[in-house]
């Protein structure tokens, strides 16, 4: 008996053999068994045919997929590699295009040969593709890596939209590298450093840099802060804003450039300054009472002390410093009538009555002491240095020692032929003046020494009868302002009239103290402000530089002035009409305006207008 053909018989057992597990392909035909495992012989070689065409389906199919990266692209319907597909597959490749296109055309060749040409050239081109891939995807990765590096590096709060402002902004090269690096400082909590690059100017040493920054003036500062956050830093140092500060209005700093709120940024300061000069505030009330009365007020730290008739409150500032906390923190009494008048000293509360008694309070304990001081109402009583002045409309002035074993022991009488409205004591502890009424003597301004009580001097002979002063203090132990019944406000310098007076003239001005047979000589004021509407002027407040703060008789006017300039800068009306009300205390700090009127107690906020 003769054997068929090997080919012949490959044909015959594909066709008895049962039917196996499909392969699915590109074309729907089902694959044998390779040769994985034993006994299965000729079939494997069928197999990797069928794999061969799996293979090329799925290239047809995905249309070139396997040449993505440096493979190259497919050449046909049949997804046979490109020129460069087939440079990076190699000899395989070639060999296994050889044998497609020998199959295809129906040349010679057996099936093993056929298959075996096939596989290779699908192994090579697999590979290829894989290797193509596989630089494509390390290419990806890389890309994120560093994609996500500058992502981390950047702050959470510079990602959506400021990251677009950022990437618009921040330019290319070096800048980007220094915006980064900016960035990067604010992320960490640090402060920003200067950059290399740039303009030279900003690599000069920063003492340099604040000499020149020295000559610009609030608008130029400002719009140099909004460059870069270096120079928004730069910008903020408190040396580049005194002088403007010293310029403005209400900025903390006296006349002798005394700084007196060094805790706040002096550029903090002048921005509320701005509202200060424009006038722009907001109005409120603090406290309210049902009946009319004659408050005053004094401020000390977050506290708030105000006379209710014949009582004083502590009040405690919430923190915006517009409003309180509505339990008082401390309530002293002692007096049978009205207060009349109160200053805090030592952690003390002197206080004056209508009674003629002068109250002593500790103000963080229950201690309080009076004594009789008069024989009339006490309208105003001033303490420094542990020594106490009072007036009282009985035409007299008192002296006393604060000290706890000499309470109610009168050092001095004085008598001032005239009702006494106000009072103070002098920076130096050497003299105190006394306003009266100005009905008794040509002059209701003088000043009387305090360790003897003989008077010293007088200020001005100019005011018509009943000029009465109500209100007085002193600005530096050489000047000191006053305001009352003639409407104006005036300004004093006790150095100004005596240095014709040649040598007795400059040995007052040493030790700023009048020689006692020169009592009378004529002192002018310098300088002076009319109250427009002619009303009686109840109170006035200064911040020690430009700032000037009145209050009228009439409608609770509160009257800002700037004391360079002649006309009044700002008036507030915080009563109506049928409402009319004096002012009669006003106390202020760098962002808010109190003003205490018969009914209510009012607030002007310059921080938030």
């Amino acid at each position: 008996m003769v054997s068929p053909p090997p080919a012949v018989a490959a044909r015959a057992a594909l066709r008895v053999a049962p039917a196996p597990r499909p392969l699915m392909g590109s074309q729907g035909r089902s694959g044998l068994p390779g040769n994985g495992g034993p006994g299965e012989g000729e079939g494997g070689e069928a197999r990797k045919l069928q794999e061969g065409r799996v293979v090329r389906g799925k290239r047809k199919k995905g249309k070139e997929k396997a040449g993505v990266g440096q493979g190259g692209r497919g050449s046909g319907a049949e997804g046979k590699p490109g020129p460069e597909a087939k440079e990076a597959a190699g000899p395989g490749a070639e060999a296994g295009a050889k044998a497609e296109q020998g199959r295809e055309g129906g040349g010679g060749g057996s099936v093993e040969e056929r298959a075996r040409g096939t596989i290779k050239g699908n192994e090579g081109s697999a590979g290829a593709s894989k290797e193509a891939k596989g630089r494509g995807d390390g290419k990806e990765v890389e890309r994120r890596v560093r994609t996500g590096r500058r992502e981390d590096a950047r702050p959470r709060r510079a990602q959506g939209r400021g990251v677009q402002a950022w990437s618009r902004n921040a330019g290319t090269g070096a800048d980007m590298a220094a915006a980064a690096a900016e960035e990067e400082a604010a992320a960490a909590g640090e402060q920003p450093s200067r950059s290399a690059s740039g303009p030279a100017l900003w690599r000069l040493p920063e003492e340099l840099l604040l000499l020149i920054c020295s000559y610009l003036d609030m608008r130029a500062l400002g719009r140099l802060a909004q460059v870069c956050r270096w120079l928004r830093r730069f910008t903020s140092c408190d040396l580049l804003w005194r002088r403007i500060a010293r310029a403005s209005l209400n900025t903390g700093f006296t006349r002798l450039g005394t700084d007196l709120m060094a805790s706040v940024p002096v550029k903090e300061r002048v921005k509320v300054s701005q509202n200060w000069r424009l006038g722009r505030c907001r109005e409120g009330i603090l406290l309210k009472w049902k009946c009319s009365q004659m408050p005053w007020m004094q401020l000390e730290g977050d506290s708030l002390y105000v006379s209710q008739a014949n009582f004083i409150l502590a009040y405690q500032f919430r923190p915006d410093g517009a409003s309180l906390n509505r339990r008082p923190l401390g309530v002293f009494a002692g007096h049978d009538e009205d207060v009349c008048h109160f200053v805090l000293a030592n952690s003390h509360i002197i206080s004056a009555g209508g009674d003629g008694k002068i109250g002593v309070h500790k103000i963080h304990s229950t201690f309080t002491v009076k004594y009789s001081a008069h024989e009339q109402e006490v309208n105003c009583v001033d303490c420094k240095g542990g020594i106490i002045v009072s007036g009282s409309r009985d035409r007299t002035a008192k002296v006393w020692p604060l000290a706890s074993g000499r309470l109610g022991q009168c050092l001095h009488t004085i008598q001032t032929e005239d009702r006494v409205w106000s009072i103070a004591v002098s920076p130096l502890l050497s003299s105190f003046v006394t306003g009266t009424a100005c009905c008794g003597h040509f002059s209701p301004l003088r000043i009387w020494d305090l360790n003897s009580g003989q008077l010293m001097t007088h200020l001005g002979s100019d005011f018509p009868p009943g000029a009465g002063v109500l209100d007085v203090m002193y600005e530096t132990p050489s000047t000191l302002l006053s305001c009352g019944y003639d409407t104006y406000v005036r300004y004093w310098d006790l150095r100004a009239s005596v240095r014709s007076l040649g040598k007795l003239g400059w040995r007052w001005q040493e030790s700023l103290k009048v020689p006692l047979h020169l009592p009378f000589v004529d002192r002018k004021c310098i300088m002076e402000w009319e109250e427009p509407h002619d009303s009686t002027l109840y109170c006035l407040q200064t911040d020690g530089n430009h700032l000037l703060a009145t209050g009228s008789s009439y409608y609770g006017v509160v009257r800002l002035w700037d004391r360079r300039q002649r006309a009044c800068l700002h008036a507030f009306p915080l009563t109506s009409a049928p409402l009319s009300s004096p002012v009669y205390c006003l106390r202020f700090t760098s962002k808010h305006l109190y003003a205490a009127l018969s009914y209510n107690l009012h607030v002007l906020d310059f921080q938030n207008p």
